[in-house]
């Protein structure tokens, strides 16, 4: 598209940010409360000289590795000898080394843990599951262990919504599983939409080892602040993981906006959410539906950039209609090949218009949506986990403030470009996150 078929600067509405007033639930001390959940789950539990696996995943989790290694102090303490294992499915490209690196990403390392952490893609074969005949795997780290606990965050699944989602059960189904694991789950699940079918089936056969000692359940609040600690036994799940899911789901931030004409996106990523963006933030589902979720209905998205923790895997982009060209060249299509099959979902993957410049990209999409732009309804987010504060077009501004108390931050401002073409982004992290 040639620079003079673009609408000029002064014809895009202007913006503003607003921060949405959710309840603040963030814990004072997080690594306490964790502490406090483990004496109480392992008192009775363990005895000296175990080998206990110590079940990581690869999400953008807040105070996930300062929880992670006060799980291994606590097992220490408990004259045990803990390690760290990847308990994240494909995740790291499908490859040990890959998981690690994950791992070490998210500050997880045996350095800063005080324990090994041991990557082995290759899992151990538990069978069929007892019901439906499912194939079950674990790590084969956690299966030569003694026991085994997760610490995991409880949260919405980007693919479909049941009584249990995203959380302990199903990084015993998918995660623990490896790549072997998740190929089955998901193979299982696309069949008339099992999914939640498929986690109760493979966490119930991964409990029936008796290894499993429960699992760590972390909730966050609006602002991706811990909010919630519990100690989950393996002999409470899956009955009380539903209701901490049911729970997680009431904290749930939204865009709190009926519709959108063009939601900008700053970033997509593995860390972010298993769907790269979170389906249930912006209506669109992994196989190309729309999502039942109560949430804004969006014409178009743009999405200038992958995250620096997606390492290049870029499941996600198929739910757009325009990327920027650095996101395009960022992409690495083996990881995210990897990825987006063994989920089952390669419309996730498929790759969007791509633009040389925000500039053009936001331009062309605008000429889409059916409405002058100075009129269009625009939404900007830095990623979808980070939703509290955003940016609207002045004309969403009363809508928003009748969905939900909002603070304006700063004056409207017209829409700033650099040298190039690209956004100035009006999210600092900090700022973004709700800090």
């Amino acid at each position: 598209m040639s620079e003079l078929s673009l609408p000029k600067l002064p014809e895009l509405p202007r913006l503003i940010v607003l921060r949405q007033q959710y309840p603040r639930r963030g814990l004072a001390d997080p690594v306490g409360a964790a502490r406090e959940a483990l004496a109480a789950g392992l008192a009775g539990r363990l005895r000296r000289g175990m080998r206990v696996g110590v079940g990581a995943g690869s999400r953008g989790i807040s105070n996930y590795a300062a929880i992670v290694a006060e799980v291994c102090r606590q097992v220490k303490a408990l004259g045990c000898e803990p390690f760290i294992f990847p308990c994240m499915g494909s995740h790291g490209g499908a490859t040990s080394a890959g998981q690690l690196d994950v791992l070490r990403s998210a500050g997880i390392t045996e350095a800063a843990m005080g324990a090994p952490v041991l990557s082995e893609i290759e899992p151990h074969a538990l069978g069929r599951s007892a019901r439906v005949g499912m194939p079950v795997y674990m790590d084969r780290n956690a299966w030569a262990a003694d026991a085994f606990l997760l610490v995991n965050r409880i949260k919405p699944h980007t693919d479909f919504s049941g009584v249990i989602e995203s959380g302990i059960c199903k990084m015993l189904a998918m995660g623990i599983g490896k790549h072997r694991g998740a190929q089955a789950y998901h193979a299982y699940a696309i069949q008339g939409g099992r999914y939640e079918e498929a986690i109760r089936e493979a966490s119930a056969t991964v409990i029936a080892t008796g290894k499993c000692l429960g699992g760590l359940a972390l909730l966050e609040d609006a602002y991706h602040q811990t909010g919630k600690i519990e100690w989950l036994a393996a002999a409470d799940l899956p009955g009380k993981e539903e209701a901490l899911q049911a729970e997680a789901k009431s904290w749930q931030p939204r865009i709190p906006v009926a519709a959108l004409d063009l939601l900008i996106v700053d970033e997509i990523g593995k860390e972010i959410s298993g769907a790269g963006m979170d389906t249930k933030v912006v209506n669109r589902g992994v196989h190309g539906e729309a999502n039942a979720w109560p949430s804004a209905a969006i014409q178009r998205i743009y999405i200038r950039g992958l995250s620096a923790h997606t390492y290049g895997n870029a499941v996600g982009v198929g739910m757009a209609e325009g990327v920027s060209r650095r996101l395009a060249e960022a992409i690495d299509w083996a990881a995210t090949r990897v990825n987006s099959l063994t989920a089952s979902t390669p419309r996730n993957a498929r790759l969007p218009l791509v633009f040389d410049s925000d500039r053009e990209g936001i331009a062309a999409l605008l000429a889409t949506v059916g409405v002058a732009i100075p009129e269009a309804k625009i939404g900007w987010i830095r990623n979808t986990l980070e939703i509290a504060t955003l940016a609207v077009s002045e004309n969403l501004v009363d809508e928003a403030r009748g969905q939900i108390a909002c603070e304006v931050i700063g004056e409207p401002f017209d829409v700033g470009f650099d040298g190039g073409g690209n956004l100035r982004s009006p999210f600092p992290a900090a700022a973004a996150a709700g800090h």
